[in-house]
């Protein structure tokens, strides 16, 4: 493997969430509740980035207590920090499972301002994309593809707009976060940790 990018950054992906309305079994009251894939492990995305299983199964454990928590929040379009605004929150994650590499979830669109925006663009047949947002820095493997490493920290999963064509969409890169952000993403991350031992 080539060098590894030390410095960490904000780590956005795209696919295209193809979604169906959630089992029975998360339906409940007049809620929007939809199923689909979130994330896939071991593949190459559009920023030529590969998230290794081992990596992602074990932040997909931790996010596990956020979901058990009712903290799982998501947000409608991607900002450019780690830290999920309540006032942007669109949705909740209420369930995660591997299928395969996929990683599957179940999300309950939220009554909030930005939740009926989201829910209007689905009730209207808009395409959507479902995009993880993480903190972490990547190796350049011998093919050029960048590996993310032990380091990444999954923040959450946002709905963000679909290309119309093909490739025409690229997520940015990564959005270098100042020392400062970093420091305080990772003493919130660590202190919520302790929290819960």
């Amino acid at each position: 493997m080539e060098a590894k990018n030390k410095m960490a950054k904000l780590l956005q992906e795209f696919q295209i969430f193809e979604y169906a309305p959630a089992d029975e079994k998360y339906q409940h009251d007049d809620k929007t509740m939809l199923a689909g894939t979130l994330q896939r492990a071991n593949a190459e995305n559009q920023n030529n980035r590969i998230y290794p299983r081992p990596i992602l199964e074990r932040e997909v454990d931790k996010y596990h207590e956020m979901i058990d928590e009712n903290r799982a929040l998501g947000e409608l379009d991607h900002p450019d920090n780690a830290v999920v605004n309540l006032a942007n929150a669109s949705h909740l994650i209420k369930d995660v499972w591997w299928e395969g590499d996929d990683l599957k979830g179940v999300v309950e669109i939220l009554d909030t301002p930005a939740g009926s925006i989201l829910k209007s663009l689905i009730d209207s047949g808009v395409k959507l994309g479902i995009s993880s947002r993480g903190l972490g820095s990547t190796q350049k493997n011998s093919n050029g593809k960048d590996i993310v490493q032990d380091d990444f920290q999954l923040v959450t999963f946002d709905f963000v707009s679909n290309p119309s064509t093909q490739n025409a969409f690229m997520m940015a890169e990564s959005v270098e976060l100042n020392k400062e952000e970093e420091r305080v993403f990772r003493i919130k991350h660590s202190l919520d940790m302790i929290l819960k031992s």
